[in-house]
C-alpha cells in the first residue's frame, strides 16, 4: 500500500517594500503615526492658521492693502491696531498678513516646481544609469556650486524683481538636492524582485518608475519638498531685505524686515521682529511637518 505523497507547497508571490495605496487601512496607519507625531500636529495647526490668515487676508485683515493714515502714523499697539502702525500709517497685522501671501506662494510655487523636475531627473538617472546619468548628475554637480543669493540678485536685476523670477530662478536652483536623493534611492530599489517581477510581465520603463518606484520614495519627496519650502521662503527674504527682491507697492515679509531696518533702537522696533518672528515659525513648522510626514510615511516602518 502506497503512501499518498504530499504535494508541495505553493511559493510565495513577489513583492516589494510596501507602498502608499488607497488601502483604508494603509490610510490609518499613515494617519496613526502621523497624529503620534504631536510636534508635526502642532506644526500643520500653526501652517494651516498662517495660511488661512495670510491667503484670506482680504476678509481676515482688519484694514485693505496699504491703506494708509498718516495722522495715526507710527502708533503703538492698540485695540484699533493690535500691532501697531508703520511710518506711513499702515496697520502692521494686516500689511503682515498680506506680505505673508506672497512669501507663502514663492515658497510653495518654488518647492512643487523644484520637486517635480527634481523627481523626474533623479528618477531617469537611477534607472537608466549609463549616459544619462552621467549627464544629469554632472549638471547638478554644476548647480550645486553656485550660490543662490548671488545669482537670484542678479537674475532679479536684469529681468526685474517679479515673483515668477524668484520661483524661477530658486527651482531652476533648488532641483539638484532632490535629485540626487530620489536618484539614490531608485538605484535602491531597481534590483528588487518586485521591480524584477514588473519587468518579466512586459511592464515598460515609465510605467515601473510610476507605478512602482515613486511611491516608495514618498517619505523622501514629502520631506524635501518641506526642507525646499523653508529654503526658499528664507532665500527670498534675504534677497528682499538686501533690496533686490520684492518691491513696493507689493509686500513680502523680507522687504517687511528691510522697511524696519530704521527702526532699531527705537520704540518700534519690534516692528522689526514680527516680520522676523513669522519668518522662523513658519520654517520651523515647515520643517517640523516633514519629520511628521516622514516617520508616518516611511514604508520600511509600517507594518
Amino acid at each position: 500500500m502506497t503512501q499518498p505523497t504530499a504535494l508541495p507547497a505553493p511559493s510565495p508571490p513577489l513583492t516589494g517594500p510596501p507602498t502608499a495605496s488607497g488601502d483604508p487601512r494603509t490610510s490609518r496607519v499613515v494617519l496613526s503615526r502621523f497624529l503620534r507625531h504631536r510636534l508635526a500636529v502642532a506644526a500643520l495647526i500653526v501652517l494651516v492658521v498662517l495660511a488661512v490668515c495670510c491667503f484670506g487676508a482680504g476678509w481676515i485683515a482688519p484694514y485693505p492693502r496699504n491703506a494708509q493714515d498718516l495722522l495715526a502714523a507710527s502708533q503703538p499697539p492698540s485695540g484699533s491696531h493690535w500691532l501697531g502702525t508703520d511710518s506711513l500709517g499702515r496697520d502692521y497685522l494686516s500689511e503682515m498678513f498680506y506680505a505673508g501671501q506672497l512669501s507663502l506662494a514663492i515658497g510653495l510655487g518654488v518647492a512643487l516646481l523644484a520637486t517635480l523636475v527634481g523627481t523626474a531627473a533623479g528618477a531617469i538617472a537611477g534607472y537608466l544609469g549609463g549616459w544619462p546619468d552621467e549627464v544629469i548628475m554632472r549638471v547638478a554637480d554644476l548647480f550645486l556650486i553656485v550660490p543662490p543669493v548671488a545669482v537670484l540678485a542678479v537674475s532679479l536685476q536684469g529681468l526685474g524683481p517679479s515673483p515668477l523670477t524668484i520661483v524661477v530662478v530658486l527651482s531652476s536652483l533648488g532641483w539638484t538636492l532632490i535629485a540626487r536623493v530620489v536618484r539614490a534611492r531608485v538605484i535602491q530599489l531597481r534590483h528588487q524582485e518586485f521591480v524584477e517581477a514588473a519587468r518579466v510581465i512586459g511592464a515598460s520603463g515609465p510605467r515601473i518608475v510610476v507605478r512602482h518606484l515613486l511611491p516608495n520614495l514618498t517619505g523622501l519627496i514629502v520631506v524635501n519638498v518641506s526642507l525646499t519650502v523653508a529654503t526658499a521662503i528664507i532665500l527670498e527674504s534675504t534677497v528682499s531685505f538686501l533690496g533686490y527682491g520684492v518691491q513696493p507697492p507689493k509686500s513680502s515679509w523680507g522687504n517687511m524686515l528691510t522697511q524696519a531696518t530704521g527702526l532699531i533702537g527705537t520704540s518700534q522696533a519690534y516692528l522689526l521682529y514680527v516680520p522676523g518672528l513669522a519668518i522662523l515659525v513658519t520654517v520651523l513648522a515647515v520643517n517640523f511637518l516633514g519629520d511628521g510626514l516622514r516617520d508616518a510615511l516611511d514604508p520600511q516602518g509600517r507594518q
